[in-house]
């Protein structure tokens, strides 16, 4: 079958004070070709707020038209999410496809899913922003007929009876969050189990292509040096959407595990936000989140924000942070250079990574104590396990047993006190 090749023009609103809105232009540019759809040029308007009935002005519709034939495009994508009313008036006006941010979020979210988790998450998103939009759909519907490949997942679906749609729909999602409640539900008895273990852990959060994965896989690297542990990398818009997580054990013992979370976006759905809203509870039950940011992006301030506001919206509060201000190579800075609770590194280089272990190793083991044991020659369980989960500073054989000096875990020495002796 031929591959429908895709050219689109861009269209947004700047609203009242909107200091971002030139980047979430560009940003958009940058979703758009994520998906192989080729960008022939952009049209914007400012307003007070959006048009209700067709999003622009009616003079912008027309010059909107005239661009869209003079490029010969075939898709006409808006920079915000639109109303169902609006999808059908701007298809009615302008005779083509027309998708919004929403809709092209989503459609690279369903691309990018590998697990089944992800991929449930992905269709149950998707299927709660069609549910309103069935009627404003269905003459883009018709025009998607034919073709695959560089598109978008409806194509040739065709006109279909809305009831019936709709009510396969709500089975649907009423199945999906069936499902993913059964995950979860085995995801919180893991956690659970990483609680009673005691296992700290350091959730990696952040922008889209900030360098999340290339920071786990250099952690990784440098602890390991085994490509099996590492985690998929690539310098394109959410890479990873699957949550990552690797148990690191350090030279001194010390045992921590490290999650790699999905990336976020400006104006990230709200359906998907919720969808994937448990993958994100591992932030919230983290002991230490690292926010990592592309210090090298004029944007990196709006990015932060973004993330810290996304994070609040999934209940992620009140959890120690550590800024790790990544491709400071890139942007130009000093580093590796450390501050309060933040760092400036190059994961790519692998500069600062060491003094990201001690921040890390500072915040979430502080708990630590350093003690002095005298265990019974006949308790060798006990020495194997120090020498295994402790670090054993010195070891020394007395009359009455082992003299053992270590770092450990405030539970380990609790554990132990009857043989304590300071």
């Amino acid at each position: 079958m031929e591959t429908l090749f895709e050219r689109a023009i861009l269209v947004g609103v700047q609203k009242l004070n909107d200091q971002h809105f030139d980047y979430s232009m560009e940003e958009l540019k940058n979703l758009a070709e994520a998906l192989d759809v080729e960008v022939a040029g952009k049209v914007t308007q400012n307003l007070d707020r959006a048009n209700p009935a067709h999003y622009v002005g009616s003079g912008k519709l027309t010059e909107i038209r005239n661009f869209y034939e003079e490029f010969e495009a075939n898709l006409v994508i808006f920079n915000d999410e639109l109303s169902p009313s609006q999808i059908r008036n701007i298809e009615g006006e302008l005779e083509c496809k027309v998708i919004d941010r929403t809709m092209l979020i989503l459609d690279i979210f369903s691309r990018r899913a590998k697990t089944k988790e992800a991929q449930m998450q992905v269709e149950l998103a998707q299927l709660q922003y069609m549910l309103p939009r069935l009627v404003g759909m269905r003459a883009s519907l018709s025009r998607q007929g034919g073709g695959t490949g560089g598109g978008f997942k409806n194509r040739g679906a065709g006109e279909t009876k809305l009831e019936l749609d709709r009510r396969k729909i709500e089975d649907q999602i009423a199945k999906l969050r069936r499902d993913l409640d059964s995950v979860k539900s085995q995801r919180e008895t893991q956690r659970k189990q990483r609680r009673k273990n005691d296992i700290p852990v350091v959730s990696i959060v952040g922008y889209t292509n900030a360098g999340k994965s290339t920071l786990m896989n250099q952690l990784l690297a440098k602890l390991y040096q085994d490509k099996s542990k590492s985690v998929f990398e690539k310098n394109m818009l959410f890479a990873t959407l699957e949550t990552s997580v690797r148990h690191i054990k350090l030279p001194n013992k010390k045992e921590f595990l490290l999650t790699d979370t999905v990336g976020f976006v400006s104006r990230l759905p709200h359906h998907l936000v919720k969808a994937f809203r448990s993958t994100l509870e591992e932030a919230r039950e983290a002991d230490l989140l690292l926010h990592v940011v592309d210090v090298s992006n004029e944007e990196y301030r709006f990015m932060m924000d973004v993330t810290n506001e996304t994070l609040q919206e999934v209940g992620v509060k009140n959890v120690p942070t550590v800024t790790v201000f990544n491709k400071s190579d890139e942007a130009g800075v000093r580093y590796p250079q450390m501050s309060g609770d933040s760092i400036w590194i190059s994961a790519k280089e692998g500069a600062g990574l060491d003094e990201l272990l001690t921040i890390i190793q500072q915040r979430v083991f502080g708990d630590y104590v350093t003690v002095e044991l005298l265990i019974p020659y006949d308790r060798g369980e006990i020495i194997n396990y120090l020498n295994e989960y402790t670090d054993v500073s010195s070891l020394a054989y007395e009359e009455n047993g082992v003299l053992i000096k270590a770092e450990m875990k405030e539970a380990d020495r609790n554990r132990f006190k009857e043989f304590l002796l300071r």
